[in-house]
C-alpha cells in the first residue's frame, strides 16, 4: 500500500521537474535572445548623418553606450544608432545642441518594467498555461489524480424523468415490449415474485438488426420502471493498458448496487464478449478476455433480489461466448426483429406525431411500400417527408411527401443533373418496362406499383416497385422462380429489343443468383439435393455470411444448378416480352415520355385495346 501511494506521488514531482526546465528555459533564451529583440526596430545610421541632424537641431535625446550612440528625432518616431567613435568634443556639441542626453553602461540598460516583462512575466505564462493543461488533462480522465480514474467505467447515468421515454414511444415490437413488462413489474413489486418462490432474470439480451430500437427499449424500460438509467456502450471497456477494462466493469457494478434498483445496460457487448478462441495470443485479446472474465465474475456475484438488471443489446448473438449466454447470466434473450406491416403503420405513426400531417394521409399504403424498413429507417422517412416538403413551401406533409421520401431512404435523391444521353433513357425504360411486364403476366407475383426512369444517388437510373398486398412469411418454390424471372425481365428486354445487353442489370444479376443459390443451398427446392443444407449462413442481423458446408465437388454441382435455374428464367423472360411485344413498345414509350409511372396507369395501358408504336 505504501509502495502505491508513493507511485500516486510522482506526478506531482514531474510537473514541478518540468516547471524547472521551462524557467531555465526562458532565462537562456531572454539572455541571447532579449538584446536581439531590443534592438529591432532601430535604424543604423552612419556618424556623419548623426552629426547633420545634431548641427541642424532634429536631435531630441541621446543615450552614449559602450558601443553605440541611440537618439530619436523631435519630429518623427523611432530610434536610431550609430556607432560611436573617439570624438572628444561630442559633449560640446551636445550641450550646445540643447540635446538632453546621457551616459549607459549597456547598450540599453534595464529597468524594473523591462525586467519583469522579460522574466516574470514569460515565466508566470507558461506556470498558467502548465497549470490549465494538468487541470484539464486530470478532469478530462475524471479525477483528481489521472491515475486514479483508469478504472471507472465512465457510463453515462441517465435520469428517467429527464429522458421521458416510455413504451408508449416505441411501437412495432409487441412482442418485445411484453416480455420487457414483466421486468418492469419486477423492478416495482419484488415481494410478488419472491412470495411464490420466482428469482427474475439476472440479465437480458437484446438482439436484432442495426435500427429496430434496441437502446430505445431499453431506456423506454427505464422510464416506465422510474429507476436510473446507466448506459456504456462495450467498446468503452476496451484499453491499451491490460487490466483496466476489467476494472470499469468491477466499478460499473459497484455503482449499479449503490443505486439499486437500476438498470445498467451494455450496448454494442459483442465488443466484450465475443468467443475466447484459446489461442493464448497476448495484447489486446488479453484484455478482451480478462475484461469478459471478469463480467461474468460479476454477474455471479450480485444479487438480482436487490433491483439491479442487466440489458445488454448486440447484432451479432452469434459471437458471443457461450458462457456468457448460459442461465444465471443472460437469462433472457429478447428478439427485436424488423417489423412487420402492422409494426411499420404504428412506427410511422408515432413519429408522425411530431411532425405537421395533413389529414386523411394513407400510413398502411407506406408501411406496404416499406417492407423491410426498420424502425431508424421509418423514423427517417417522415424525417425526409418533412424536409421536403419544407423545400417545396408548404407547411404540412402529406401523401405524396411520404411517398417520395420512401424512394429516398430506399433508392437516395433523385440526381438534378442529366446524365443519360437519348438512346440510354430508351434502353432504361425498355429495361423497366421489362421488370413489369414479365411480372404483371406471372401468377403469385405482387403487383407493380411504380416504375420510373429518374436517376438516383444511389447509382440506380431506375427501379420497379412492386408491393405485396399482404404481408407474406413464406415464399413457395414457385414464386421464388417467378421473382427470378422478373429480375431477368429487364435484361430480357434489352436483348430482344435492341440484340445487344448493357451494364444496367448488375444489381438484378446479383439478386437473381442469390435466390437461386439459396432455392438450393439452403431451402432445399432442387431435385437433386432435396432437403439438405448446403451452406450456413452467420450474421444474420447484419446482411448474412454464407458459407459452402459441402466438398469442393458438390459445390460445382451446385453452382451448374444456379446457371441453369437462372438461364430457365431468362429465356422464360423472353419468351413473355416476345408475345406482348406490341404493349413491351407501347408502354416503353409512355414511360420513356413521362419519365415515371404509377401501377394503375401501367395496368391501364397494359389491359386496353393494343396501340402499337414502331419498332424501336
Amino acid at each position: 500500500m505504501d509502495d502505491f501511494k508513493d507511485k500516486m506521488k510522482k506526478p506531482k514531482k514531474s510537473m514541478i521537474f518540468y516547471y524547472l526546465i521551462v524557467i531555465v528555459l526562458v532565462l537562456v533564451l531572454n539572455y541571447f535572445i532579449r538584446p536581439w529583440i531590443n534592438e529591432l526596430g532601430i535604424r543604423t545610421v552612419n556618424y556623419s548623418e548623426f552629426l547633420s541632424e545634431l548641427n541642424g537641431g532634429k536631435v531630441n535625446e541621446v543615450e552614449v553606450a559602450e558601443e553605440y550612440i541611440y537618439y530619436n528625432l523631435k519630429e518623427g518616431t523611432g530610434t536610431y544608432k550609430t556607432l560611436k567613435v573617439d570624438d572628444l568634443t561630442l559633449v560640446d556639441k551636445l550641450t550646445s545642441a540643447g540635446v538632453t542626453f546621457k551616459a549607459v553602461h549597456t547598450q540599453r540598460e534595464s529597468s524594473i518594467l523591462s525586467l519583469l516583462l522579460g522574466y516574470l512575466v514569460p515565466i508566470g505564462i507558461f506556470w498558467f498555461i502548465g497549470s490549465r493543461l494538468s487541470k484539464t488533462i486530470t478532469g478530462g480522465l475524471g479525477g483528481s489524480n489521472p491515475m486514479m480514474s483508469f478504472g471507472k467505467s465512465n457510463a453515462k447515468r441517465y435520469i428517467p424523468s429527464q429522458t421521458g421515454i416510455k413504451f408508449s414511444d416505441v411501437a412495432g415490437e409487441d412482442e418485445a415490449k411484453e416480455l420487457m413488462t414483466e421486468l418492469v413489474d419486477y423492478l416495482h413489486n419484488p415481494k410478488k415474485y419472491s412470495e411464490i418462490g420466482a428469482k427474475m432474470p439476472k440479465g437480458a439480451l437484446l438482439v436484432g438488426p442495426p435500427g429496430t430500437g434496441k437502446t430505445l427499449l431499453a431506456k423506454a424500460v427505464a422510464g416506465e420502471a422510474n429507476v436510473p438509467f446507466f448506459s456504456i456502450a462495450g467498446s468503452e471497456f476496451v484499453e491499451m493498458f491490460v487490466g483496466m477494462g476489467a476494472s470499469k466493469v468491477r466499478d460499473l457494478f459497484d455503482e449499479a448496487e449503490k443505486n439499486a434498483p437500476c438498470i445498467v445496460f451494455i450496448d454494442e457487448i459483442d465488443t466484450i464478449g465475443k468467443k475466447r478462441d484459446g489461442t493464448g495470443l497476448t495484447g489486446s485479446n488479453d484484455e478482451r478476455e480478462q475484461t469478459l472474465n471478469q463480467l461474468l465474475t460479476e454477474m455471479d456475484g450480485f444479487d438480482s433480489s436487490k433491483g439491479v438488471l442487466i440489458l445488454a443489446a448486440t447484432n451479432r448473438p452469434d459471437s458471443l461466448d457461450p458462457a456468457l449466454l448460459r442461465p444465471g447470466r443472460f437469462d433472457r434473450r429478447i428478439p427485436v426483429e424488423l417489423p412487420d406491416l402492422k409494426g411499420r403503420e404504428e412506427i410511422l405513426k408515432v413519429h408522425a406525431k411530431n411532425v405537421k400531417c395533413r389529414p386523411g394521409i394513407n400510413f398502411n399504403a407506406i408501411a406496404k411500400a416499406s417492407a423491410g424498413a426498420s424502425g431508424a429507417d421509418l423514423a427517417n422517412m417522415i424525417n425526409e417527408a418533412a424536409l421536403h416538403a419544407v423545400r417545396l413551401g408548404k407547411h404540412a406533409i402529406d401523401q405524396s411527401d411520404i411517398e417520395e421520401s420512401v424512394d429516398v431512404v430506399l433508392a437516395g435523391y433523385k440526381k438534378k443533373n442529366e446524365i443519360l444521353t437519348e438512346k440510354e433513357k430508351m434502353i432504361v425504360a425498355y429495361h423497366e418496362i421489362g421488370h413489369a411486364l414479365v411480372a404483371a403476366k406471372q401468377t403469385n407475383s405482387a403487383p407493380v406499383t411504380k416504375i420510373t426512369i429518374i436517376p438516383r444517388t444511389s447509382g440506380a437510373l431506375g427501379f420497379t416497385m412492386q408491393v405485396d398486398d399482404e404481408e407474406k412469411n413464406l415464399m413457395s418454390k414457385e414464386e421464388l422462380q417467378n421473382k427470378i424471372t422478373t429480375l431477368c425481365g429487364g435484361r430480357a428486354a434489352e436483348d430482344v429489343v435492341f440484340g445487344s445487353i448493357t451494364t444496367g442489370a448488375a444489381n438484378d444479376i446479383e439478386q437473381a443468383t442469390k435466390i437461386a443459390r439459396a432455392m438450393i443451398s439452403t431451402y432445399g427446392m432442387s431435385d437433386k439435393f432435396g432437403m439438405v443444407s448446403l451452406q450456413t449462413v452467420t450474421n444474420q442481423y447484419l446482411g448474412g455470411d454464407v458459407q459452402n458446408a459441402c466438398a469442393p465437388d458438390t459445390a460445382k454441382e451446385i453452382d451448374d444448378l444456379v446457371v441453369e435455374t437462372i438461364n430457365g428464367s431468362y429465356e422464360k423472360a423472353k419468351g413473355i416480352l416476345k408475345d406482348n411485344m406490341s404493349k413491351l413498345h407501347e408502354l416503353a414509350k409512355f414511360l420513356y415520355e413521362q419519365e415515371t409511372i404509377t401501377g394503375e396507369q401501367f395496368m391501364n395501358i397494359l389491359e386496353s385495346p393494343v396501340a402499337i408504336y414502331g419498332e424501336a
